[in-house]
């Protein structure tokens, strides 16, 4: 079994790192740039089609003799399809938001859910798919967390034998692993619409078809991917205490204004990289060995990073406060 998760692994990682090269030398002309805008962190156009990368070279991974592409991955060409669209000429936020709200209410449905908790899971699942895009806005920091989070699910998959989740999550940490490295500050390549929404469901979708068979608890998916949850989490609601209009570009997620203060992107990807692996390492942990603490885990995690989240919230003041001065 080992050895066809380690198949599936690397076809992944090759296929994923064969198609991005071609696109980048044969295609990049014809494929979507990000240009600097108000919510960037770079001053020069990039290519970000890396995400299209990932689901090809993962999609043409299950067509090796040890992997067979689950059903219930369906959602996720549609997604790509919209998402790619939008990569190319920015559809407006409703459409976009309708097509993700009848997926992920789609897939509900077909996984035995309580019809009482279809509306929480439909809404997480949304959530999770916006705010994995919200993310992908610094180098290094999607991918890494790809890596990370469907890392974790494939372990504790594996070891509970189910084989096609296993498989799922294995070919999806070595398709992003090949994206990170073209990733890793200074970025070459961005992941785009096109990778992020999908990855972002499939990070609430594959935590639904693991509850749902038992691989693991419900506060499993929510630590897993906490970083990344408490970061917009927080952010949204600040802006909508503000009076913001949340669904604007902005540059005010804690990662962005750690950028900006001088961290830099490979300082922000290395401190977000370090919580990552807690999160994930400690849910694992947690699973594995006492799986009633884990929602002590979840809520210690939680409180730690929003003293974190606290502390460079003043560190922010500080530094405009530092910048509003020095233009005087």
């Amino acid at each position: 079994m080992f050895a066809d998760f380690l198949v599936s692994g690397l076809a992944a990682f090759a296929l994923t790192a064969m198609v991005l090269h071609l696109l980048l030398v044969r295609a990049h002309r014809f494929l979507p740039v990000d240009q600097p805008n108000e919510r960037s962190l770079h001053a020069r156009p990039i290519p970000r089609f890396g995400g299209l990368a990932i689901l090809v070279g993962g999609a043409l991974a299950f067509t090796m003799p040890a992997s067979v592409m689950p059903s219930w991955l369906w959602p996720v060409p549609v997604l790509a399809a919209v998402s790619l669209l939008d990569d190319f000429v920015t559809l407006p936020a409703v459409p976009r938001f309708l097509v993700q709200i009848a997926v992920a209410v789609a897939f509900a449905l077909t996984q035995s859910i309580d019809l009482w908790w279809i509306g929480a899971v439909v809404l997480a699942m949304v959530w999770m798919t916006n705010l994995y895009n919200f993310m992908d806005g610094s180098d290094g920091l999607a991918g890494a967390m790809a890596l990370v989070g469907f890392g974790t699910y494939a372990l504790l998959s594996a070891l509970a034998g189910d084989v096609e989740v296993a498989t799922v999550c294995v070919v999806l940490c070595g398709a992003s692993l090949a994206f990170l490295l073209r990733n890793l500050p200074p970025a070459s390549v961005f992941m785009g619409d096109a990778g992020s929404i999908p990855l972002g469901f499939l990070a609430a979708a594959i935590g639904v078809v693991g509850l749902q068979r038992g691989l693991w608890d419900a506060w499993l998916p929510v630590l897993v991917f906490l970083v990344f949850i408490a970061d917009a989490t927080v952010t949204l609601l600040q802006r909508l205490c503000r009076g913001e209009r949340v669904w604007q570009a902005h540059r005010s997620h804690y990662y962005q204004r750690l950028v900006q203060m001088g961290l830099g992107h490979a300082g922000t990807a290395k401190l977000y990289l370090a919580g990552m692996v807690g999160c994930g390492a400690s849910a694992a942990l947690a699973q594995l060995a006492a799986p009633a603490v884990g929602p002590v885990i979840l809520v210690a995690w939680a409180l730690l990073l929003l003293l974190v989240g606290r502390h460079i919230d003043r560190r922010w003041r500080s530094f405009m406060d530092s910048s509003v001065r020095g233009s005087r």
